[in-house]
């Protein structure tokens, strides 16, 4: 997965790899990667982020911090139980189609774009 080129969020990638339980990513050659850690990396175990989710983020400058993730995160587990497939998350200006069976970010819309947008194939519609 590409990094994610979204300022607010590279920040904090790269906070989250100088941890010392997560060591920087290399890029050939032995230096550090300039671009941080793949978006991917940080949330893989808990949810991933299609390459169309991130082209979204990227231009449409959706901006979201970790406790943002955090919560669509548990808005994903909570449409889990539930039994959901395909839910939209909402959560402060930003919907996120989700698929939850594969915990994967499908797309996102911001505020901008929401106005007069239908939502198909979804079965449930969490807000966090």
């Amino acid at each position: 997965m590409d990094p994610v080129r979204n300022n607010q969020i590279n920040d904090l990638l790269i906070q989250r790899s100088q941890t010392p339980t997560r060591p920087a990513p290399t890029a050939p050659g032995g230096g550090v990667d300039a671009k941080g850690p793949a978006f991917g990396d940080i949330l893989a175990d808990r949810l991933k982020v299609s390459g169309h989710a991130q082209t979204r983020l990227q231009s449409r400058n959706i901006e979201m911090n970790s406790a943002q993730w955090d919560r669509v995160v548990g808005g994903v587990e909570r449409a889990a139980q539930k039994g959901s497939r395909e839910s939209l998350v909402m959560v402060d200006d930003v919907a996120l189609v989700v698929s939850v069976k594969n915990r994967t970010v499908i797309t996102a819309v911001d505020k901008a774009q929401l106005k007069d947008n239908v939502f198909t194939n979804i079965d449930s519609a969490v807000i966090v």
